[in-house]
């Protein structure tokens, strides 16, 4: 199933997929594998990092990353090379920002995996979710990471009939590479998109949703007459 989603013979698939059958076993490690990773390379802020940026534990920003003004960063983080984190955006823990990958303004991200060149350019929620290679977010995505009756119990997920203990309660969404969503789409708590798939904007996506799949969504307009203007 990982191949679904993903090449785990790349890094950092390969490390944070370690041991994993199915993609959501990434979440469930992340934590201990984020860990893992800072204490491996240590924290680093580079002087280029603008004064305004509010930085708490363990974080490593790499040479070449771009993080702009008035954001925040609480660790354990990593930003890597050529990445962007822009203004305003909110990184809250467990995050792995990969190379060339967009946190975009007014962007939160928890609890999360961007891999290279992932983008959630623009007023997204990321929360304990896995972004593939090259994936995009329209502008104002969110991904939805708790039941709306918030429920204690683990996350149970439903594919081709069979049934699977997800191991976690918060769970956001699994988007495989080059994955795409327009503008305003919700994905729901426990959504899995293979890769290559796309949903149109406004769509509000659950289940699983196999890869090189596209989701319309259609709705009528109408134009009538406008009787009446105040002037």
């Amino acid at each position: 199933m990982l191949n679904d989603f993903f090449d785990t013979n790349l890094e950092p698939e390969s490390f944070f997929f370690e041991g994993c059958e199915y993609p959501w076993q990434g979440l469930v490690h992340l934590k201990s594998r984020m860990k893992k990773l800072l204490e491996e390379k240590g924290r680093n802020i580079p002087d280029t990092i603008p004064k305004s940026v509010v930085i708490k534990g363990d974080v490593h920003i790499e040479e070449g990353a771009l993080v702009e003004e008035n954001t925040f960063i609480q660790g354990p983080a990593f930003i890597g090379k050529g990445a962007e984190v822009r203004f305003g955006a909110y990184i809250r823990g467990n995050v792995y920002v990969g190379e060339g990958a967009v946190v975009g303004h007014d962007t939160e991200i928890k609890h999360s995996v961007l891999l290279p060149g992932a983008k959630a350019a623009h007023f997204a929620y990321v929360g304990d979710s896995i972004l593939g290679r090259e994936v995009n977010l329209g502008a104002g995505t969110k991904c939805a990471n708790v039941r709306v009756d918030m429920g204690k119990e683990n996350l149970i997920l439903r594919i081709d009939g069979e049934r699977y203990d997800s191991g976690i309660r918060k769970f956001g969404v699994i988007m495989g590479n080059k994955a795409s969503v327009g503008c305003n789409t919700v994905t729901n708590p426990g959504t899995l998109m293979g890769r290559d798939s796309l949903a149109y904007p406004l769509s509000n996506l659950s289940g699983y949703i196999a890869p090189r799949t596209i989701v319309k969504v259609r709705q009528q307009q109408q134009s009538v007459e406008r009787r009446s203007v105040s002037l």
